[in-house]
């Protein structure tokens, strides 16, 4: 499922992170997170970001017979939308949300919908980077959801990079959008068929650093 709401950007934090050391220390984490859960409360990973998607669009290679040029059409207009997703890659399940602009109460959104989808049965250990609008104390976290930041500027940890590019390059380049509310459609329409598909949700985003192992 995926929403529309209305809703200023912040800017991201600097400082490089360190791939090895999240990817050694992830488990120790997780277990300290775990440890603290009810019994039977099944915990489960998922990564979240966003995407900006406009009216400015990237051009994306495509197949054409050879010697042929395809026309590709080019936007100068700036309307744009964004993207708020998160999935849960062991699941093959994931939530959305399109807002105007990415700021805390897009994500306060997004929490309520991905605390929706993991449910009383489940608790989701929330992965991902650390703009203004995902570390403020005004955000309110449901019972159901921990948060696990990345180090800044690690985009290479977080998955939901790759389902960008798959969701560009498939559903949303090589297109003019004459609103936003076309860019809403289009990022909706996107998102579902993407859900739709639940083992191809896994193969993009399934990491094995951040699978969640149990003792028999």
């Amino acid at each position: 499922r995926v929403f529309a709401h209305d809703g200023p950007a912040a800017a991201r934090g600097p400082g490089p992170g360190d791939d090895r050391d999240v990817q050694k220390n992830f488990p120790a984490t997780v277990a300290e997170i775990i440890a603290k859960l009810p019994g039977g409360v099944t915990p489960e990973i998922w990564f979240q970001d966003e995407m900006r998607v406009g009216q400015k669009n990237p051009q994306v290679r495509q197949w054409a017979p050879t010697g042929t040029r395809p026309r590709q059409p080019a936007d100068q207009r700036t309307s744009s939308g964004y993207v708020f997703g998160a999935v849960a890659p062991e699941r093959g399940v994931g939530e959305a949300v399109v807002m105007p602009r990415a700021n805390t109460r897009g994500m306060q959104e997004h929490l309520a919908e991905i605390s929706r989808q993991v449910g009383s049965e489940r608790h989701a250990i929330l992965v991902m980077d650390q703009p203004s609008w995902h570390t403020t104390e005004s955000l309110r976290v449901p019972a159901n959801i921990s948060i696990v930041l990345l180090p800044p500027k690690s985009p290479e940890l977080n998955p939901v990079e790759k389902v960008w590019q798959y969701l560009r390059q498939t559903f949303l380049s090589n297109r003019v959008f004459e609103s936003y509310d076309m860019i809403v459609d289009a990022c909706c329409d996107a998102w579902n068929i993407f859900m739709e598909m639940p083992e191809t949700v896994t193969s993009i985003s399934y990491r094995s650093w951040a699978a969640i192992t149990t003792s028999p």
